[in-house]
């Protein structure tokens, strides 16, 4: 039986924390709400650091290609002579219901109309903000998020079935600061690892939950879909 780390812990008890404070009326905290500071949040980084965000996935995916194309691209993730246990098909279709699919099947949809109808900045004509909504869209759902999720996934796969290190992103950063992700550095960054996760599943998971409620409300008079329904597609 695996041991249960303080990781563990640290990381229940924020999360915690930030269900109670978003279960807490708006009207009791009107400027100080879960909704509105993270919004804020939102705003800031998208205001000042969108460029750096375009940056950085755009080399996640030259990186991804160049693994792709690279001698580095034929390392086996397990030991030498070791066989797929899946084929690509397999792979390929497991990565995409556990990955983006829910999302990617409405939103790679909506995404187009809703930019066309709401561009992201002023389009002087019908073209110019239908060429915005399809790029905006071809970044979200395009090859951009799957490199990065290639990039972390081949990281955290290289250094558990080659170097039989932990599965943790402290495993990752060992070559490059040693004995210290023994210890409490390591300790933060698989709880802000952990933390970046369950809040990116976590709304990957509503936003899900709520397209499945719409659609089961839409093709049945006798379904409403609220949040009990929700709640219920969730678990």
């Amino acid at each position: 039986m695996q041991k249960v780390t303080k990781v563990f812990y640290i990381s229940l008890a924020i999360s915690v924390l930030f269900i109670i404070w978003g279960i807490i009326p708006e009207t009791s905290l009107p400027k100080w709400n879960l909704d509105h500071i993270t919004t804020l949040i939102q705003s800031f980084l998208v205001t000042r650091f969108g460029w750096f965000y375009l940056l950085v996935a755009t080399a996640f995916l030259i990186f991804a290609i160049f693994l792709i194309v690279s001698k580095y691209g034929n390392i086996v993730l397990g030991k030498d002579g070791d066989k797929p246990e899946y084929n690509y098909l397999t792979w390929f279709g497991m990565l995409f219901s556990a990955g983006m699919g829910i999302g990617l099947v409405f939103w790679g949809a909506a995404e187009p109309v809703q930019h066309l109808h709401t561009p992201p900045y002023a389009a002087a004509t019908e073209a110019e903000a239908a060429r915005l909504a399809m790029q905006y869209s071809f970044f979200h759902w395009g090859f951009h998020p799957w490199a990065i999720y290639a990039t972390i996934a081949l990281a955290l796969a290289y250094f558990q079935f080659r170097k039989e290190e932990p599965g943790l992103i402290s495993s990752t950063l060992r070559p490059l600061f040693g004995d210290k992700m023994n210890g409490g550095y390591g300790t933060l960054i698989n709880v802000i690892a952990v933390f970046a996760t369950v809040f990116g599943v976590a709304t990957s998971l509503g936003l899900g939950a709520q397209q499945i409620g719409s659609g089961l409300s839409f093709i049945s008079d006798n379904i409403t879909n609220t949040i009990g329904l929700q709640m219920i597609i969730r678990f």
